[in-house]
């Protein structure tokens, strides 16, 4: 009984054995994501039918990181509400098992739109904007979800979430930065200054976009998925990471060519942020400071990618690592320019 790594197969049979009791016969599994998230693997019985199992990374991880639990609850509890999430099936803390903790949900089919050549090759041009304001509006629905009311108030901290943010990445910059960058400081010396004022925290995300949801043929946000950063927040610090994502075709200076909406075919940043605004009714007059926000820590966070893969931390080199630091720089250039702009 082969399996990938990562997993115990007659560990994993047995645990299906006593908590999945529609499993049928062995089971095969097949990586589906790997790197240093949450590895995820595809479960498939005797009979055809298929689980999805998410567990930490092979790598060390801090204490915090790559929590499956988390995701677990998170998903656990928004089952009730109108927001897509898998089934969730068991959950289990016993790292005796397969070396940490694991849980197991349904399989939901459905394409991860992380590129222009996936959109490309599985979601056709006349779904495309349907697949734009169902995403958006998957998002206004996760903002609109009370979080006591769904078990999830003590997610984390309500008040404070940029400065929190602004603080966690800057830390990370100062200790694995590759070389001085002002414009990093500069922009990071101006989002500290000028916080806007929070309103009411809602359930966050943390990354949300078309890669960490499954979209059908048909343009249907089927499920929203990689819940590790997920807490409790500033729901406009979610709308401003979602559109460092959104570059279409025309655009010029952005920073991410390969964009998903690259591919053309999408509505504009315009018309998607209006969107938001009708389902929400927020104030989005200050978007674009969460948009500067967005792209400063964007910076942050190729850095320590970058740097990582410097000192070797991360495996084998990949090719075109320039393109990592290039990246940071257009990330913290296009923040100064939407905090010059707003």
């Amino acid at each position: 009984m082969d399996a990938p790594d990562g997993l115990d197969p007659a560990a994993v049979q047995g645990w299906f054995d006593r908590h999945v009791p529609a499993a049928q016969g062995e089971l095969t599994y097949e990586l589906l994501a790997g790197g240093h998230s949450n590895l995820t693997f595809k479960v498939t019985d005797a009979a055809g039918q298929r689980w999805v199992l998410r567990r930490p990374p092979l790598s060390s991880r801090l204490a915090t990181a790559h929590d499956v639990g988390r995701e677990y609850r998170v998903m656990s509890a928004l089952q009730p509400t109108p927001v897509p999430v898998p089934e969730m099936v068991g959950h289990c803390e016993d790292e005796s098992l397969i070396g940490q903790p694991f849980f197991v949900m349904g399989y939901v089919d459905g394409h991860v739109l992380h590129d222009r050549t996936v959109v490309e090759q599985h979601l056709p041009s006349d779904a495309r904007e349907h697949a734009a304001y169902r995403l958006i509006d998957v998002l206004a629905d996760l903002h609109a979800v009370d979080p006591d009311e769904v078990g999830l108030g003590e997610l984390g901290r309500r008040e404070g979430y940029v400065e929190r943010q602004l603080k966690r990445w800057h830390k990370q910059w100062e200790s694995l930065r590759t070389r001085d960058l002002p414009v990093v400081e500069r922009v990071h010396e101006r989002l500290v200054e000028e916080v806007p004022e929070q309103g009411p925290a809602t359930i966050v995300h943390g990354d949300f976009r078309f890669g960490n949801t499954l979209t059908t043929s048909d343009g249907d946000c089927a499920a929203v998925l990689d819940w590790e950063l997920c807490t409790l927040g500033d729901p406009l610090a979610d709308l401003g990471w979602f559109l460092t994502y959104w570059e279409l075709p025309q655009d010029e200076g952005g920073v991410n060519d390969t964009a998903p909406t690259r591919a053309g075919g999408f509505p504009s940043r315009e018309q998607v942020v209006e969107r938001y605004g009708q389902r929400t009714g927020r104030d989005l007059s200050r978007l674009a400071y969460y948009q500067a926000f967005a792209a400063w820590r964007m910076a942050c966070i190729i850095e320590g990618v970058y740097s990582r893969y410097l000192k070797g931390a991360l495996g084998d080199t990949p090719e075109g690592l320039d393109a990592f630091k290039r990246t940071v720089e257009r990330s913290a250039e296009q923040a100064e320019r939407l905090l010059a702009h707003p």
